[in-house]
Formats: C-alpha cells, structure tokens, sequence
C-alpha cells in the first residue's frame, strides 16, 4: 500500500490515533500536513514521521478558531496538492441528557463536526478537480450504538456518520472516496490517564476479542482506506472496534 507522491493532512496528529496515522502514512511515503493545537506533543509526532522520512509541515491550532483554520487552509492550497483528508480530533465532554450544558455540547460539535465539514469543504475542490482524493473521518462506535452519559460524543459521531455518507454521494463522481472508521476502546493517553478502570473493565468484557485496540490497529484501517486497494469502498461505515458493540 506505497502512497509516495500524496500528501496527507492529518487533525488530532499530537497522541494515540492521530500520532499513529502520522507514523503509518509516513512509512507509507506520504508527506504530512500536522494539525494539532498542543504544541509541545506535535513536536514529538513530527519528529517521529521524520525518522521515517516524511516531509512534515506542523500546524499548531485549535480546530475551533474558524478564521484561523481558513488562513491555514488557504496558505496551504497554494502548494502541492493536499489529497487525503483524516479528520481525527476531538474530545470529550461527558454529560447525560438532563445534565449536559449546551457550551460544552458546542464545543464538541464544533471540533467533532463543523471543523471536519469545514476542511472537507474547502479540500474537496482541489481533489475532484485532480480526479483522486481520500477522506477518512474518524467516527466511533458509539456513534452507532449510543452511550449513557456520552450525549454530546455520541450524537456527534453520529452525526459524522451521516456527513461522511452525504460527502461521499458528491464527490464520488470526480475519483474522491469519503470513508468513516468506528474505533472502539483504544489505548490513547486520554483512555489510559482518565478513564475510570471498571468503565475499561466492562468495555472489555463486552469486546468479542477481549482486549482494547492499539492505535496503530486504528491507523492501519485509515491507510487502507486512504490506498489504492480500497479505491472501490466509499461511504462506508467500518468498525474497528474488536467487535464491541456490533
């Protein structure tokens, strides 16, 4: 799955899935575009896709400032084509329904979901016109399946899901595939530092392969998209979760 002579962009390229995309796509030959607003872990992946012999331009933002992701977006069409798009940020603001406060839904939704529309509109273009593009968006299995206490993540993923989908019908006529990935629980600092053992414990429990997913397992799921062996999958919806949830 060689992808010398493509350039990827990559959100969320700091830690777990997004730094593990970014050493995958690198060993791969892909020229990297690195998106994350945490300065000091973005330094590492860059350094990392290096070693591996990627061309690396690093971009500290916060996917949420419209105005200067646009500036980025646009200081960027002006060199060589960015072809593949893997909208992989996010976070988290945990909240059942009679609970959650509409900022922190916001500022989900934002990050989860305008920004991935926002990018894809404005890198489409470019990729329909060259007759090749990729878009893998990072989704999640409760995006499928919901989760008690997860309304914002939840309803946002699934709303990816249906981004992905409606993209896909567009672009598909000009060569551009517009996939989603379901990840289930996976080894990120943000699983590993803050969520709580017995919610790990159950989790695991309930994955038919008993154990969380590596991100590397994540990435290499995104890289098969992004190749030429997956050029006839589009608007798919594929989980890699172990087959939790399914």
């Amino acid at each position: 799955m060689n992808l010398r002579s493509h350039k990827a962009l990559i959100t969320g390229a700091g830690q777990g899935i997004g730094r593990a995309c970014a050493e995958v796509f690198a060993s791969r030959g892909v020229d990297l575009v690195l998106v994350d607003k945490n300065a000091e872990t973005l330094e590492e992946a860059v350094r990392a896709a290096e070693e591996l012999g990627a061309e690396v331009t690093p971009i500290v933002l916060d996917l949420t400032e419209s105005e200067a992701l646009a500036k980025e977006l646009e200081r960027l069409q002006a060199g060589p084509l960015v072809d593949i798009l893997v909208n992989n940020a996010g976070f988290d603001r945990p909240g059942i329904l009679s609970k959650i406060d509409r900022q922190d839904f916001e500022s989900v939704l934002a990050i989860q979901l305008t920004a991935p529309l926002l990018l894809m509109k404005c890198l489409l273009p470019a990729m329909r016109s060259a007759g090749w593009g990729r878009v893998i968006n990072v989704s999640s299995i409760y995006g499928l399946i919901g989760a008690k206490g997860e309304i914002a993540y939840s309803t946002v993923k699934a709303g990816l899901i249906g981004l992905t989908k409606s993209v896909a019908k567009e672009a598909g006529q000009d060569g551009v595939t517009v996939n989603a990935v379901l990840p289930g629980l996976t080894r990120t600092p943000t699983i590993e530092n803050f969520m709580a053992a017995r919610y790990k414990e159950a989790i695991i429990k309930d994955t038919p392969l008993g154990r969380m997913a590596e991100p590397e397992e994540i990435a290499h799921a995104i890289a098969f998209l992004a190749s030429e062996e997956a050029s006839f999958i589009t608007a798919a919806v594929i989980p890699v979760s172990g087959g939790w949830g399914i």
